[in-house]
């Protein structure tokens, strides 16, 4: 149910439309205008709805959230990229893990002429030799193990990426929603001002109202148009941001956004820092660099052990028989004081800044979740005073006020106030709704769960 609907509950359906509140709320001053003719706030407003009726045109269909967040992980370069950076990692797995190609040679001793020999020539000969370098045991296990931990972080990055999209269309999206409303909130009270400025006019023809009344309605009606220039303004701003997260040009037309209902959020702040502690993009990547990094520091200990390459040879000799030979070669690492020893000293460096940034990521995780809870709840709670106490009662005081100077106890300016005060009060529950949504879908990458909804 809209905000406005559950108003007009509270205040028993009153301001159903201007013309029911002008009938309804002033009708001695219409009989005293004149009895034997209609009266001109009656035609005027008659006038209007008619005129709206005949102008009236479908309405577009509203602007639907889930659809726009579709459209953008489709369409933004930044998630895309990101999703083939994973991709061309996993690719990297097997090879990290595979044997280095093997080595073949062919040869020969005596004539220039290729493969020829010197007949009587024991030392000529010609031949063939293949070789194969074979990592010390472990080695490759341990190579496949980084590469994996690699693509897991940047599958992270992708996550991010694609969280931070959503998070960012939602929250546009919720701006755009309030400003729309704001600005049809206000387009509706300044048509309802302009009646009450035509009613004080009326008043002050036939001598029951004052000049000032006329003038100073005049001046909230300005005031109204200021207001208006700035939300239109406001409004296209929203609306160009929405068009650049979808990758569309800023001028691209949108319809109204659809209705909705404020969600719930039912999680503790406790629950949503257990959520965040696992879902974190942030700490999650962090958690595969440090394994990457583990990994790291165990296989720069492995090269303390040799490496070996094992060959083979045929060679073919000129009146002698053929030779085969085998060799296994391995290297000796004698100079481990300044190579290997300092490589496995990098690599626990390396291990020890990784954990300690995930340390500070959760910090600084706790405290973003901390922060737009409070800043969720905060509007929630406005929100509820809002519409179950400020709105209704400044409403019913504004409508009582009417009343009242309908029989003379009541200046037109006391109206005008509590006129002012109701708009203000149900736009800025509108704008309070807007940051509580928007608020939770700041919350969303941070802890993994659709909260808006």
């Amino acid at each position: 149910m809209e905000f406005t609907e559950s108003i007009q509950q509270k205040v028993g359906a009153r301001s159903v439309t201007q013309k029911v509140l002008v009938l309804l709320i002033f009708p001695g001053f219409l009989s005293t205008v004149g009895n034997a003719q209609q009266s001109p706030i009656s035609m005027a407003v008659e006038t209007s709805a008619g005129a709206q009726a005949q102008t009236q045109t479908p309405p577009s269909p509203p602007v639907d959230l889930d659809d726009l967040v579709g459209q953008a992980l489709k369409k933004n370069p930044g998630v895309q990229s990101a999703l083939r950076q994973v991709e061309a990692l996993r690719h990297r797995v097997p090879q990290a893990k595979t044997l280095p190609d093997p080595k073949a040679a062919v040869g020969w001793m005596g004539n220039i002429k290729p493969f020829s020999v010197q007949h009587l020539d024991p030392s000529s000969y010609r031949g063939i030799s293949a070789m194969q370098d074979i990592p010390f045991p472990g080695k490759l296990k341990l190579q496949g193990e980084i590469a994996d931990r690699e693509a897991e972080a940047a599958w992270w990055d992708y996550e991010a990426a694609r969280r931070k999209v959503v998070s960012d269309v939602k929250e546009a999206y919720y701006d755009y929603f309030y400003y729309w409303k704001a600005l049809e909130i206000t387009k509706k009270d300044k048509d309802l001002l302009q009646k009450l400025s035509s009613i004080a006019e009326a008043r002050y023809r036939v001598g029951k109202g004052v000049q000032q009344d006329v003038l100073k309605s005049q001046v909230e009606i300005s005031l109204l148009d200021q207001r208006l220039t700035v939300l239109e303004q406001q409004e296209k701003t929203a609306q160009a941001r929405l068009n650049t997260l979808l990758f569309r040009d800023p001028e691209t037309p949108l319809a109204p956004p659809e209705k909705f209902v404020p969600a719930k959020l039912d999680h503790s702040l406790d629950e949503l820092y257990t959520l965040a502690r696992g879902q974190d993009t942030g700490l999650q990547r962090e958690q595969r660099v440090i394994e990457r990094d583990q990994y790291a520091v165990n296989l720069a200990r492995k090269h303390y052990r040799p490496d070996f390459t094992v060959a083979y040879m045929y060679q073919q000799r000129p009146d002698l028989m053929d030779m085969h030979g085998f060799t296994v070669t391995a290297n000796i690492p004698i100079f481990y004081r300044t190579k290997q020893r300092e490589l496995v000293k990098e690599a626990k460096a390396q291990l020890e800044a990784t954990q300690l940034n995930k340390e500070n990521r959760q910090t600084e995780l706790f405290f973003a979740v901390k922060a737009e809870y409070l800043e969720a709840k905060s509007s929630e709670d406005l929100m509820k005073l809002y519409s179950q106490a400020v709105v209704p009662q400044s409403s019913l005081t504004l409508e009582s006020s009417m009343a009242s100077y309908e029989v003379g106890t009541v200046d037109f300016l006391t109206i005008l106030e509590n006129f002012t005060t109701v708009l203000d009060y149900e736009v800025n529950y509108y704008r309070e709704l807007s940051n509580y949504q928007m608020a939770l879908a700041r919350l969303e990458p941070l802890v993994g769960v659709e909260l808006t909804k």
